[in-house]
């Protein structure tokens, strides 16, 4: 039945992953109560200057933080957990995932001494919880990490389904396979809206399997003898436990390397989700008693990062670690758009340092954790639902995800396109957008949280491309005589030794505006003369160098 004009909407409204990659949160809203699904953060871009990592802007939970009744977590990324210690930090509310999520999640919480904030709750899949006017049901999808879920979400106006991060794996390394069965019986049941993750929805086809991965490293692993390094990303625990395997088979033992790498993989041993013995594991002291031929280090850096495991072996800047002749590097990841520079150089010095580098442009050692097109519309299919709202990607893959939904058929009404910020309220037949909250991106440098905006970017940016120049004088404030400098100092800009004539005309200059604010006022002010200066000195390095650096003066009176 149609609702009546009194009857209350849900609310569903994403603070982030709608409209760029990682920074997933989403709100689900019914009258006095919230529920948050992932809190997760995003990477810098590169103009993002001295950023560490940005997470979603929680405005709205906080100004409504007595409505909110808890976080439930899909799997345990960063881009859906990273982003969890700065919002419990704020609201402390209860946490609710599965066993190796929550897991990484207290591993989290407690290097940012947050545990005695959380409540935190462990749920299997197709456990069922009440929270308010919500039922959530997790269900068993197929991803890049353990223990990812799919929520079923039951409200007062109909069931919703959230797909959290997913591909469609026949053969999972850990025999757990996407629950089908369950999406289906929802969609049996009528589903009113599907939200849907957007990121490979330009990749036709499908996912090839983890195991095809593993096959191919097997070959590898068959046809190279000495030290064989392989860079994986810490939460990929089906590659780890593939290359476990294998390393075992060819009588090598298992050297981690990196802080996430060996924290990951505790936590997952701890947990059972890996087979990897005592017996099976080395340490560094150990390297010089063991033929190379006997040795799989497990290292982070698969992106170049600079003060990972790889990229200071790669500089000769570890301290225990030196790569040398005979060494296989293996890159098992992806190329994360943006990167490609970095890791290319990652790679040229590997190859100086004498090492046979394999990466995923030479052969197929990576596969991705998320659904190709074929994928996603078997998810649609399945679900049949009335409304159709692609998450989780830029917006060119948001708008192909619903295009792909127009191909099935779906009608062009019912496909929402939406970003962060928008409020689609959703009644049991309709569905509208009826306001936009406040949202964005919340930067965090060192422990600052949201002290760095936009003008403070704009500025290192100036400064990164232009440099600084530093005028300063000091002058009496009753005789106006110059008693020190003027001197000028510059960063970034110019060598002194190099264009000396240019730092003396600038000098000149000052004097001028010196001489100018005397002949005019009969007293020099040193507000008014410190924008005489900046300007007068801006004019000239346009003139005569064609630069725009960041000019500070100083000037002092004693």
């Amino acid at each position: 039945m149609p609702e009546k004009p009194t009857d209350p909407l849900l609310k569903i409204i994403p603070l982030g992953g709608l409209g760029e990659i990682g920074l997933n949160m989403m709100v689900f809203e019914y009258e006095n109560t919230i529920v948050v699904v992932d809190s997760g953060l995003m990477f810098p871009e590169e103009e993002m200057l001295g950023i560490d990592i940005v997470i979603p802007d929680f405005s709205y939970l906080l100004k409504n933080r007595d409505k909110v009744a808890g976080l439930v977590v899909t799997h345990g990324h960063e881009d859906h957990i990273g982003a969890i210690p700065f919002l419990i930090r704020e609201l402390a509310i209860p946490i609710y995932a599965t066993a190796l999520t929550l897991a990484l999640i207290r591993e989290k919480l407690r290097e940012h001494n947050l545990l005695d904030r959380a409540d935190l709750v462990q749920i299997s899949p197709r456990q069922v919880i009440e929270l308010g006017p919500f039922s959530f049901e997790f269900i068993r999808v197929c991803h890049s990490i353990p223990d990812g879920v799919a929520l079923a979400i039951r409200t007062p106006v109909g069931i919703i389904i959230h797909s959290g991060d997913f591909k469609i794996d026949n053969t999972p390394v850990d025999g757990q396979r996407f629950d089908i069965a369950r999406l289906g019986s929802y969609g049996e049941e009528g589903v009113l809206a599907l939200f849907s993750d957007s990121t490979n929805v330009e990749r036709e086809g499908y996912t090839v399997s983890e195991r095809e991965v593993g096959a191919t490293l097997r070959e590898i692993f068959q046809q190279k003898h000495g030290r064989m390094i392989v860079a994986v990303f810490s939460s990929n625990l089906h590659r780890i436990q593939q290359l476990i395997h294998i390393s075992r088979e060819f009588g090598r033992k298992v050297l981690l390397n990196g802080k996430s790498m060996i924290a990951n993989v505790r936590i997952a041993r701890e947990l059972g989700y890996l087979d990897f013995t005592r017996d099976d594991e080395i340490s560094i002291q150990d390297l010089q008693y063991m033929p190379d031929s006997q040795v799989m280090m497990l290292t982070t850096g698969t992106q170049g990062e600079p003060m990972s495991a790889l990229s200071r072996m790669a500089f000769n800047d570890h301290k225990k670690l030196k790569i040398r002749e005979g060494d296989t590097i293996i890159l098992s990841s992806k190329f994360i758009p943006g990167n490609e520079r970095t890791i290319q150089n990652i790679i040229n010095h590997l190859c100086r340092n004498g090492a046979d580098v394999i990466h995923e442009q030479v052969k197929d050692i990576h596969v991705s954790g998320h659904a190709y097109q074929e994928e996603l519309k078997i998810l649609i299919n399945v679900v049949q639902p009335r409304y159709f709202i692609p998450i989780h990607g830029e917006y060119r893959h948001l708008m192909k995800h619903r295009q792909l939904a127009l191909s099935l058929g779906m009608a062009a009404d019912n496909c929402l396109l939406v970003e962060d910020g928008a409020v689609m309220c959703f009644g049991r037949d309709t569905v509208c957008i009826k306001d936009r909250i406040e949202s964005g991106r919340v930067f965090v440098d060192g422990k600052g949280v949201g002290d760095v905006g936009g003008l403070v970017l704009r500025d290192r940016r100036h400064l990164s491309e232009d440099g600084l120049v530093i005028a300063s004088l000091v002058v009496n404030k009753e005789t106006y005589e110059i008693l020190s400098g003027p001197d000028i100092f510059s960063k970034g800009f110019i060598h002194e030794e190099a264009k000396p004539e240019i730092l003396y005309e600038a000098k000149c200059l000052i004097f001028e505006s010196i001489d100018k604010q005397l002949e005019e006022d009969r007293r020099l002010d040193c507000t008014l003369l410190q924008e005489e200066i900046r300007r007068e000195l801006k004019r000239f390095f346009i003139r005569t160098l064609d630069r725009r650096p960041v000019i500070y003066p100083i000037v002092v009176e004693i």
